[in-house]
This record gives C-alpha cells, sequence and structure tokens, in this order.
C-alpha cells in the first residue's frame, strides 16, 4: 500500500522548538521584564532568557578555557585571555565575562560574593564595573555582525544595574513557583 501523506508534515529534520527550560525561563524573563519592570526590549529579553537557559549548564558557566584547556572560573583571568585573543574570539570572551558577571550579580549575588573570596584574582573586582565594562567591549569588537547584535551587548552593558535586578527578580519567582530550588 502507497502512503499517499505529504511527506512535509513530519520532518525529522525539523526544529522540534523550545526546550522546556527555554519555554519556562522566556515566561518568567519576559513576565519580569515587561510586565513588573517596564522593560519592552525583546531582542534584549531574549538574550536574557538565552543567557539563563544556557547557564543551566555549570560547563557553560566556566566556559572560557585557558591555553592549557583549562576552565578559568575568576573574571581576572578571563580578562586577561581576551587580552591575549583577537577579533571573534575576543569579542566572545568579553561577551561571556559580561554574561558571567551579570548571572552571578543578578540571579546569585551571594556567590559572586564568594567568587571574589579575599585572597582570589577576583578579590578587588567590581563584577558589576566589569561586566558593564565587558559588554561594551564586546558591542565594539569585530564579530558584531554575528549573534547577538552589538546594539543588544551595548544596551546590556548601558542597563547592567536594571538587567540584574530583574534578573533577582526573576530567581524570586521561580523559587516561589518551585519552592526555592536552585538552578546551580
Amino acid at each position: 500500500m502507497q502512503d499517499n501523506r505529504s511527506s512535509d508534515w513530519c520532518d525529522d529534520s525539523a526544529d522540534p522548538g523550545p526546550s522546556t527550560a527555554e519555554r519556562y525561563f522566556a515566561g518568567v524573563t519576559e513576565q519580569t521584564f515587561h510586565t513588573e519592570l517596564g522593560v519592552v526590549d525583546p531582542p534584549m529579553v531574549d538574550y536574557v532568557t538565552g543567557m539563563l537557559v544556557r547557564f543551566v549548564r555549570s560547563d557553560a558557566v566556566f566556559g572560557v578555557r585557558g591555553p592549557r584547556g583549562k576552565r578559568l572560573t575568576q573574571v581576572a583571568e578571563m580578562l586577561a585571555e581576551a587580552e591575549e585573543r583577537t577579533g571573534p574570539a575576543r569579542r566572545r570572551v568579553h561577551r561571556h565575562i559580561g554574561d558571567f558577571t551579570l548571572f552571578w550579580t543578578g540571579v546569585y549575588p551571594e556567590m559572586a560574593e564568594r567568587l571574589r573570596q579575599h585572597g582570589s584574582k577576583d578579590a578587588l573586582l567590581d563584577y558589576r564595573d566589569q561586566g558593564r565594562r565587558a559588554y561594551f567591549v564586546a558591542s565594539r569588537l569585530p564579530g558584531a555582525e554575528q549573534a547577538p547584535p552589538a546594539d543588544v551587548l551595548e544596551r546590556l552593558a548601558d542597563q547592567f544595574e536594571l538587567v540584574g535586578h530583574g534578573l533577582r527578580e526573576v530567581r524570586k519567582t521561580w523559587e516561589e513557583r518551585d519552592g526555592g530550588g536552585l538552578l546551580v
């Protein structure tokens, strides 16, 4: 018997759509930023959602590696590594520094303080200042035609504190809904 169904109704190579985590974070992030904070900037909110989804995996949080393959866990090390890179690779590291500092100061500020413990290379760094600077630098480096667009990174630099506040509100929302479970 011949199958007369159209072959385009079920394409195995088609994008399966957003994951459960993506849908969850998109809903919570949009609700928080659009409704509660009045920040209606879909590209920036989508970027923040994507960052949360990426950082569900701890290997993404600590995704920058040094020349010998060692994971870099401190912003000071990442800054040094960024200076060693050029072009789009340098842009990626600066963007990651922005994401890293925004994630910790926004979602888990208590952990940001632990990461900056006395005696560590980051002890004298202000993560908020470093995050703003990193996003701004990334917005100006070659590769700006790649995702994310330079203007989104520039807005993240300009609105770093507001976005951090929004992330703290996102965390409150998921803790209220999910009984206080931690993301990482």
